[in-house]
């Protein structure tokens, strides 16, 4: 029987995307749900042009005690994705998914972590600093923003002329290369045990 997993995301959605593209056809691993917290997002779009159920969910209901969890069990849900997903988790839903939820960061954890960290806000700090280099992290989610146990880093040099637009794109080419696969080899060797 497939593992089923939920994707979260926030955004446009091109992760999710390719993680969909990656596990179609896959008999270990689906994709059953895309959990999403704003309403113009492309990524409801993605869910509605792949055929895979949307849910929308609302900020209070998400913070207060376990109010989607009865939903995620519905759906049978095994793994929880975040993929540009820009809420910080409740404690309950860690609890019931223990190193069962795996984020990316687009940079390199520790640094450039934390609560408002994401997107071009991550790029530009890298750029301040005059960091030589950047990339992602793909890890585990605890109870801190960007905090969970590393799985998986790759890195991308920052050129003198780079700017974060250029920085994004140089990490999403390592995100969209990486992402399905990392997930896959995690979910596929913590089900063997």
């Amino acid at each position: 029987m497939a593992i089923k997993i939920a994707i979260f995301a926030s955004g446009a959605g091109s992760n999710t995307q390719r993680i969909i593209d990656y596990f179609k056809g896959n008999s270990n691993v689906q994709v059953r749900l895309i959990v999403c917290n704003n309403a113009e997002a492309g990524v409801l779009r993605i869910a509605l042009n792949e055929r895979i159920t949307s849910l929308l969910i609302e900020r209070s209901r998400f913070f207060k005690e376990a109010s989607y969890l009865p939903i995620l069990t519905e759906y049978g849900i095994d793994w929880i994705i975040l993929a540009g997903f820009l809420w910080k988790i409740p404690e309950k839903m860690i609890e019931a998914y223990p190193h069962r939820i795996i984020n990316i960061h687009p940079a390199l954890l520790p640094k450039y972590g934390g609560k408002g960290m994401y997107g071009h806000h991550v790029h530009q700090a890298v750029l301040d600093a005059g960091d030589h280099e950047s990339g992602i992290t793909i890890h585990f989610v605890d109870e801190q923003y960007d905090h969970g146990l590393t799985i998986f880093q790759a890195k991308c040099p920052v050129a003198n002329d780079d700017t974060p637009d250029s920085l994004a794109q140089k990490v999403h080419i390592l995100e969209h290369k990486y992402f399905p696969q990392i997930i896959e080899q995690v979910i596929l060797k913590k089900n063997k045990r």
